[in-house]
């Protein structure tokens, strides 16, 4: 087969959880498929090259081309032109295999502006439908975005889609009324490399390059409404008020800090005014966006992940904390409880109260946090890319 991906979301040298979904699945992809050819399709009217990934397979042939995006994805909204999958056939680098007349499947790892033609098969991958669900955690400008793009007439115009969930599948259903029967659920992945850290001279350097404290909670994830990080901040002014009923004038938790990773991605504003009025304000440190080579360090240099969104498709930070030896605390809403089972304790993100409760439990309870550590690692087993790929290419060769 001739197989076309989308990997758009990879012209960012910033990779958010779409982009390392992408990543992740074209990698597992390629080292398992030396039979099909593969076509990776982006646009970026500056030079991103040095941004993508250097896949080195005979069967790859990357098709880029350097039209002004807003203008190009403005023809595909408006004028359903150019079919993307004819662009990518005059486009093939020069090989030595035989050029096909037509690309036989297309798969979008995320919802972006489409255009093909009529004869060839598209495979979507659907993260979750929180913009549908709760657009009044998007700017204004997200919103715009998604009523532009019109997410409902591209997924159904899916011959499959992949819902990285149960709980995302049952919003399809429910919300778009997507035929079961076109749905396959298909978890993602971890990356191997969040597991327990035993390199200390590693972990040293990690905690000086980020200024971090000996005993601190950690939060990772972008900066925007959904995440209720206005929430956790609220939890953790509780956490550090909280007296011990033994010695009402000690405070048990004056060394802990809240370590507030991320990009800022919208709406984000709100996120440190409230720090800013917070009377632990000088406990709470945000140190913006991490490579991804230095996540599994500092999830466990970490006492415990707090993940308290109102929403996920399927949350990869608390899978990835788990795998690294970290107690993880997560919302019982959406799909969190779906992915992380046993391997941490729900929380109501609607009340700040739980979540302080949750934290204060853990961190006495030396007990209660290693036996979520327990959990988690084990939990995580379930969730390998390989396994990932294998799944997706079973789909797509099913028609």
């Amino acid at each position: 087969m001739n197989i076309a991906i989308d990997i758009r979301s990879l012209m960012e040298a910033n990779k958010s959880g779409v982009a390392e979904y992408t990543f992740n699945l074209v990698d597992n992809l390629l080292k398992i498929d030396s039979e099909n050819q593969y076509f990776l399709f982006y646009n970026s009217f500056s030079d991103i090259t040095s941004n993508l990934p250097k896949w080195n397979y005979p069967n790859v042939h990357f098709c880029g081309f350097r039209y002004p995006n807003k203008l190009f994805n403005l023809s595909l909204k408006l004028l359903n032109y150019p079919k993307i999958d004819k662009l990518l056939i005059r486009k093939i680098p020069n090989t030595k295999y035989q050029i096909p007349n037509t690309i036989d499947i297309f798969i979008f790892p995320n919802l972006n502006f489409i255009a093909l033609s009529e004869t060839c098969r598209r495979t979507i991958t659907v993260h979750d439908l929180s913009f549908a669900l709760y657009p009044q955690f998007y700017s204004w400008k997200r919103r715009l975005w998604h009523k532009i793009i019109n997410p409902k007439k591209i997924i159904s115009s899916a011959d499959k889609i992949i819902a990285v969930s149960e709980n995302t599948k049952n919003d399809l259903i429910n919300i778009y009324k997507i035929p079961a029967e076109k749905i396959g659920v298909i978890y993602s992945g971890i990356d191997p490399k969040f597991q327990p850290i035993t390199d200390q001279e590693k972990l040293d350097k990690i905690r000086k390059k980020y200024n971090l404290p000996e005993n601190f909670i950690l939060y990772l994830g972008n900066l925007e409404p959904r995440k209720n990080i206005e929430g956790l901040i609220e939890a953790f002014n509780m956490l550090k008020g909280y007296h011990s009923p033994a010695t009402i004038h000690q405070l048990p938790f004056t060394s802990y800090q809240l370590v507030i990773a991320g990009f800022p991605a919208w709406s984000y504003q709100s996120i440190y005014n409230c720090a800013k009025k917070s009377k632990f304000k000088n406990d709470l440190k945000f140190i913006g966006y991490v490579e991804s080579e230095d996540k599994p360090y500092l999830y466990h240099l970490a006492k415990l992940f707090v993940y308290p969104s109102f929403y996920e498709g399927f949350g990869f930070p608390p899978l990835e904390a788990m795998a690294s030896g970290t107690a993880v605390i997560i919302s019982h809403t959406s799909s969190l409880g779906e992915i992380v089972g046993q391997g941490g304790l729900l929380i109501d993100p609607y009340n700040a109260t739980d979540i302080a409760e949750a934290m204060r439990l853990i961190l006495i309870d030396e007990t209660l946090r290693q036996n979520l550590i327990a959990k988690g690692l084990d939990q995580t087993k379930k969730f390998n890319w390989q396994n990932t790929a294998e799944q997706v290419l079973d789909l797509i060769k099913k028609g």
